[in-house]
C-alpha cells in the first residue's frame, strides 16, 4: 500500500507542478477573461496580474522543493543535507507568498484573504521547523554511519 500511495503522491506532486506552470502562463488570459464577470479583476488587472503571478512563481518552486524531497523518500534515503536545504527554501517562499498575498488587502480586503496569509506563514514556520528536525537527524545519521 505504501508504494501505490508515494507513487500516486508523486504522480500527484508532478501534475501540480506542469498544471501550475500552464496557469502561471495563461494567467493574463484567466483574469482578463473572469474580469468580465468580476469587475474587481477587471478594475485591478494589473495589480492582479503581478501579484498572482509572483504568488505562483513561489507555490511553483514550493513544489519543486518538494517534488526534489520525495525523489529521496522514493530512494529510502530521506535523512540528507539537500532536504534541509528544501525545507529552508519552502519556507522562505511560503513567506514570500504570504507578503505578497497581504499586497492584496491594500486592492481589496476579504477573509480569504488573510487566511490565505495565515496559511502560508504556518507552511513557512513549519517548514522551518521541519528543517530544524531534518538537519539533527542528518547530523545523527551521519554520526551513526562514521560510528559503523
Amino acid at each position: 500500500m505504501k508504494d501505490k500511495l508515494t507513487l500516486f503522491t508523486k504522480f500527484l506532486l508532478d501534475v501540480m507542478f506542469y498544471a501550475g506552470i500552464v496557469v502561471i502562463i495563461t494567467l493574463p488570459l484567466s483574469i482578463k477573461f473572469y474580469g468580465n464577470y468580476n469587475s474587481y479583476f477587471a478594475d485591478n488587472y494589473y495589480s492582479l496580474c503581478v501579484i498572482f503571478f509572483l504568488s505562483g512563481i513561489f507555490a511553483i518552486l514550493i513544489i519543486r522543493q518538494l517534488r526534489k524531497m520525495f525523489a529521496t523518500v522514493i530512494n529510502n534515503d530521506c535523512f540528507v543535507r539537500e532536504n534541509v536545504t528544501s525545507l529552508e527554501k519552502m519556507s522562505i517562499y511560503s513567506f514570500f507568498i504570504a507578503v505578497i498575498t497581504a499586497c492584496r488587502l491594500f486592492i481589496y480586503l476579504t477573509p480569504a484573504v488573510l487566511i490565505i496569509i495565515l496559511v502560508f506563514v504556518i507552511a513557512g514556520l513549519f517548514s522551518k521547523v521541519l528543517a530544524g528536525v531534518f538537519d539533527k537527524a542528518v547530523t545523527y545519521k551521519q554520526e551513526n554511519d562514521l560510528t559503523i
